[in-house]
């Protein structure tokens, strides 16, 4: 799911998400909230009207921002009172607000309030934020909502097995429409991230979405998927395109790179994305040096390509029974590209 925090996937159109075949895209609740605000979405129709998508958007309720703000906020049973990053205003979310929100900005799906414990943290810090995040799920789940919305539980945790199984079993027992894995990906090391997932997952019901959070590279999602998780989000294709990297079937490379500067061959041999079918290294490699937005452009087409492509093709290995030598080719082609561009 391409993430579009401040109600835009950053350098993509709608019309061009809809031509890449984007499943669902993502908004935050934080973010929309301070700028441009409830009001305006809300008098602009709603986030989907506001935005121009008329696909499914998913919402996080601001959770995340629990642990990527943390200078700038305080934690009660009540909520989080944050000081905004844009002004300094002070703004408060807790269960209710982030539901009331979510409500406002007519999201396809809603996240509970949870917060996503840091990395590293005691056991001790992980067992309150499983006890706050449970508090505010029942809270969440109680609280009226469109018709139409549905809403995910998140399992919080962190490295404690015990805590993961306990807070996946009691949001099972509150009847969530799907669940989330979070507090991944925050720093730790990826078998740590690797092993949450599937500290969790086996405590979820098969007959619902298990969606993980804020993840990852496309081997990462490949072990996950092979975990079980059905849905993913990730900033890694747009924020790594505008630092100019591509990602490939073979592994990522930077444009920027000397030995692209001469090479008229496409992003990716053999891909038949927009960015590769008309354009080449050479010239976008030109563009990222001369700052011209087109380049951030092109690399950010060419990497959701790659990535809603894969989970596409995963989709069809898994339904032909062959997810498996699927993945293990995949992995092993993605990671002899990925040395050989490091060698480069």
């Amino acid at each position: 799911m391409p993430v579009g925090t401040q109600g835009t996937v950053k350098c993509m159109a709608p019309h061009e998400l809809r031509e890449l075949g984007a499943p669902v895209i993502l908004g935050n609740t934080y973010h929309l909230m301070t700028r441009p605000g409830l009001d305006v979405v809300r008098k602009g129709g709603g986030l989907h009207r506001f935005m121009a998508w008329d696909g499914p958007i998913l919402t996080d309720s601001g959770g995340y921002q629990v642990f990527s703000l943390a200078k700038l906020r305080r934690i009660s049973e009540a909520g989080v009172e944050f000081q905004s990053h844009v002004d300094g205003a002070a703004l408060f979310l807790g269960p209710r607000e982030a539901m009331a929100a979510q409500a406002a900005l007519g999201s396809d799906i809603a996240m509970v309030f949870d917060e996503c414990a840091p990395w590293p943290c005691d056991r001790e810090y992980a067992c309150r934020s499983v006890d706050l995040s449970l508090q505010w799920a029942a809270i969440c789940r109680d609280e009226t909502r469109p018709d139409n919305q549905l809403l995910f539980g998140i399992v919080q945790g962190s490295v404690c097995p015990e805590l993961r199984a306990r807070c996946a079993r009691e949001l099972v027992a509150m009847d969530f429409d799907g669940y989330a894995i979070g507090g991944v990906s925050v720093g730790e090391p990826e078998p740590e991230m690797l092993a949450q997932v599937a500290m969790s997952v086996p405590h979820l019901p098969r007959g619902k979405p298990r969606y993980a959070m804020g993840v990852g590279t496309l081997p990462q999602m490949l072990a996950m998927i092979a975990q079980g998780v059905d849905m993913f989000d990730c900033v890694l294709p747009t924020r790594e395109a505008r630092h100019g990297k591509v990602f490939t079937k073979r592994g990522p490379y930077s444009i920027r790179a000397a030995e692209c500067r001469e090479d008229f061959g496409p992003l990716e041999a053999g891909c038949a994305c927009y960015a590769c079918r008309d354009f080449t290294r050479a010239y976008v490699r030109h563009l990222c040096w001369a700052n011209e937005i087109l380049g951030i452009r092109l690399l950010t087409w060419h990497n959701l390509h790659v990535y809603l492509s894969v989970v596409r093709a995963t989709r069809e290995a898994i339904v032909a029974g062959e997810f498996e030598e699927f993945r293990r080719e995949f992995v092993a082609h993605y990671n002899e590209g990925n040395k050989a561009n490091e060698n480069d």
